[in-house]
Parts: C-alpha cells; structure tokens; sequence
C-alpha cells in the first residue's frame, strides 16, 4: 500500500477539489476531472489490486467531499461527478463498472453521512453520475442507477434510523427518464 493510497489520497483530493472547484466553478465538472486524473495517477503506481483500488476510491471520496465542503458545493452534484470520474479513473467497463459504480455510491453516501450532509442527495447525485456514465461503460443506463441505488442503500442501511427511507425516495423511481429500482441490479445489491 502506497502512502498515497491511505491519509495522503484525502488530503490530495481536498486540495484538488477546492482548487478546481474555485477554478472552474462547476462542481460536477471539476469533480470529474480531479478524481479521473488522480485515479490514473495513482493506479499506475499501485497496480490494480481490488483492494487497494476499493481504498483509493473510498479516499477520494471522503477528501472530495471534504473539499466541496470548504467551498460550500453540492453534495448532489460531488455525487455525481464522484461517480463518473471513478469509473473513468479505474477505467472499468461492463459488470466490473456496475461493481465500481455500486461501491461508489456506497462510499459517497456512508462519507456523506459521516460528515453530516445530504445522505438523499448524495444517493441522487450518484444514481445521476451512474446515468451519466452508462453509455460510456457499455451497460444499459437502468442497471448502472440500480447499481448506485443499491450501493447507496447498503451504505444506508448500515447508518441506520430513517436514512434508508430517504435514500430509497431520493434514488429510486424515475430519474432523469431511466427507471432505477435496487432489484434490478445483477450481482451486487
């Protein structure tokens, strides 16, 4: 495990993300942008052992979402280009994308939680960035949201009280034209 992948993959994403997102001003973009460059950077240096993988991503998470903090950004939007920069940054497609978007969504909603922000945005937010990226990855836009809602519900589930209610409502149903509902996932969920 690389220093990179622990502590030091937080606060690289923070700083990253507070610096694109005064940059460009455009959180989803900015969010894509860092967390896709910094993946590739990093993944050349690690390999793709899962679980260091797993670990890069659940760093980039909390330090992304620790930067749009600071700056007073959308959990929503984070979310969504959480997801999308992931999957563009472990260059994963088909089945292994649905598994990455999934764990994705997961992180994004349990770090989320951790902080104190908008669990039902960030479940939205991620079943959009899922959306975003379904072409992209090869995989019908209805079973990557169902991946990062079944993702955001486990994250959920493990929170507990009424978040997996809000989660639920805020990323299930139809959004954004494509029917999202957690039993629809192959594999996860």
């Amino acid at each position: 495990m690389t220093p990179e992948s622990g502590t030091g993959i937080v606060d690289k994403m923070k700083r990253a993300t507070v610096e694109a997102v005064r940059g460009v001003g455009d959180i989803t973009e900015a969010t894509i942008g860092v967390v896709s460059s910094t993946l590739v950077e990093t993944l050349k240096g690690v390999g793709e052992v899962g679980s260091e993988v797993g670990q890069l991503v659940v760093g980039a998470v909390k330090g992304t979402l620790d930067g749009v903090g600071e700056v007073g950004g959308s959990i929503l939007q984070a979310a969504q280009g959480l997801v999308v920069g992931v999957v563009r940054g472990t260059k994963r497609v088909g089945q292994e994308a649905l598994s990455t978007i999934s764990d994705t969504a997961e992180a994004v909603v349990e770090k989320t939680a951790e902080i104190g922000g908008d669990v039902g945005q960030a479940a939205r937010g991620a079943v959009e960035g899922a959306i975003d990226t379904a072409e992209e990855i090869g995989v019908d836009a209805s079973k990557a949201a169902s991946a990062a809602a079944a993702g955001a519900v486990r994250a959920a589930g493990r929170v507990g009280g009424e978040t997996v209610a809000q989660v639920r409502n805020a990323a299930t149903g139809t959004i954004r034209g494509v029917k999202v509902a957690v039993n629809e996932v192959s594999g996860r969920g």
